[in-house]
């Protein structure tokens, strides 16, 4: 028998999962569900599962920072995630298996199967999630949930963001623009480790694509397609240190 827990801060991702292991995989038993890096964590301790579904962006951090808090990993786990990046090629070679969403029912029942061949000693689980870690600090590419389904862009093309209450705008190299269905903050968490720095409580931006900065209270960031971007006073040292460190 799998023990599992499925850690994803929505709850339709969760019901997804959960309803898939329970029609499908009755080789596996449902510890619990948890939300939060916080309740994804206490609820790994106190159940000790074999295999974690892991959501890799949530309100209070990443699937990456949960992993992180434990001195030793002794389950397997299978990403479930909107986010295409280089860290899925470790995912594969390191057998620790992933889900791009919308989920595909017949990916999770693969997983399972994946997971019911290979029950890897606690060092080794240890090691794959290690290299997993120091992976997942380079991004190539996210899928963006928008209003239609997934926009799927390179990181290296993405000029700014703004936030749009709980919403975002996305700003590309080539002019287009849209909006995706998640708040600036997850995407400031997302690409803290890249050429990102949140410079206002409204704009996220690529230093690749500042052109000119203008003295003031905070100051002014020119970008590369023309927008004039405040920068806030209290972000002024972070933003100016991260520009003239490059």
């Amino acid at each position: 028998m799998i023990k599992a827990v499925i850690i994803d801060d929505e709850a339709e991702g969760r019901n997804v999962v959960s309803n898939v292991l329970k029609n499908y995989c009755p080789e596996v038993e449902i510890l619990g569900e948890a939300d939060s890096v916080a309740s994804g964590f206490n609820l790994i301790k106190k159940t000790s599962p074999n295999l974690v579904f892991l959501d890799v962006q949530m309100p209070d951090g990443t699937g990456f920072n949960l992993l992180e808090q434990f001195d030793e990993i002794a389950f397997q786990v299978v990403f479930v995630t909107a986010y295409e990046q280089y860290a899925i090629r470790a995912f594969k070679y390191s057998a620790i298996d992933y889900i791009l969403k919308p989920i595909d029912p017949q990916l999770l029942i693969e997983a399972v199967e994946k997971a019911g061949r290979f029950t890897p000693a606690k060092s080794q689980a240890a090691e794959r999630v290690v290299s997993l870690l120091e992976n997942s600090k380079n991004i190539s590419k996210i899928a963006l949930p928008t209003q239609n389904g997934y926009r799927f862009v390179k990181v290296q093309d993405i000029v700014r963001c703004e936030s749009d209450n709980n919403y975002t705008l996305f700003y590309l190299q080539s002019n287009e623009h849209f909006i995706v269905t998640r708040t600036l903050k997850d995407y400031e968490e997302l690409l803290k480790n890249e050429s990102f720095v949140r410079v206002h409580q409204s704009h996220l931006i690529n230093l690749n694509y500042v052109e000119q900065y203008i003295k003031g209270d905070g100051g002014t960031a020119i970008m590369s397609d023309g927008s004039e971007i405040e920068v806030s006073r209290r972000k002024k040292e972070l933003f100016l240190m991260r520009i003239l460190h490059k």
